[in-house]
């Protein structure tokens, strides 16, 4: 015979809650040193010409950026 439990006591929803605040501040935390938008910033600011000598038109800077990521 099953179990269901559909509901939880006050302390384990606290412990809960407790465990994916810190999961989600460990989450934006790793995103936030993670960012690319510094990169594509960097890349935007350069001159057209600079981003030739790379390979680069200025279209392609996200493509570039996300490139181990998404596959276009």
């Amino acid at each position: 015979m099953a179990h269901t439990i559909t509901h939880f006591s006050p302390e384990t929803r606290r412990r809960i809650d407790g465990f994916l605040t810190r999961f989600g501040d460990g989450m934006n935390a790793y995103l936030d040193a993670h960012s690319r938008r510094d990169r594509i910033e960097a890349l935007e600011a350069r001159s057209d010409e600079e981003l030739a000598a790379m390979g680069l038109r200025r279209d392609q800077i996200s493509r570039h950026v996300f490139r181990d990521m998404v596959w276009i």
